[in-house]
């Protein structure tokens, strides 16, 4: 590998950092939008309760949730009515459902207990580059 490839510790790491924060950022987004979906896939409608009880958090903190995802558009909704994902929504949580299924399979191709690598999965989805992540399909196709 190239110096050119490498960090340099002194003028790389402010931008490591901010990708970073962008990628917590766009987590919530992401789980969001993805469960939104799979509960209107599983029980024909999403509520903030289901949400609330899905993820452990309170009404409060899915409403507020909400509010955002809707400013944002991906997501409409009226008060004491299902949520429903717009276009860019459905977008948004497809991408999500394949990236966190090709994370999965390269995991459980390198031998991590199926289990584990769903839990990995989760959290190593949000963050993975899409270079990284062509690499693990390719690898896990083998």
């Amino acid at each position: 590998m190239g110096d050119d490839t490498q960090l340099n510790p002194r003028h790389n790491k402010a931008e490591v950092f901010a990708r970073l924060r962008d990628a917590h950022a766009r987590e919530v987004t992401e789980d969001y939008v993805e469960m939104i979906g799979d509960l209107i896939a599983e029980e024909g409608e999403a509520r903030s309760v289901a949400l609330a009880e899905r993820f452990g958090v309170t009404a409060a903190t899915v409403n507020n949730t909400i509010k955002r995802l809707e400013r944002d558009g991906y997501v409409t909704s009226r008060p004491y009515r299902s949520i429903f994902l717009t276009e860019k929504g459905e977008t948004l949580a497809k991408k999500c459902r394949e990236r966190h299924q090709i994370v999965y399979n390269f995991l459980v191709s390198i031998g991590v207990d199926p289990e584990v690598a769903e839990f990995d999965a989760e959290g190593i989805e949000h963050h993975v580059s899409e270079e990284t992540l062509r690499v693990f399909a390719a690898k896990s196709l083998r």
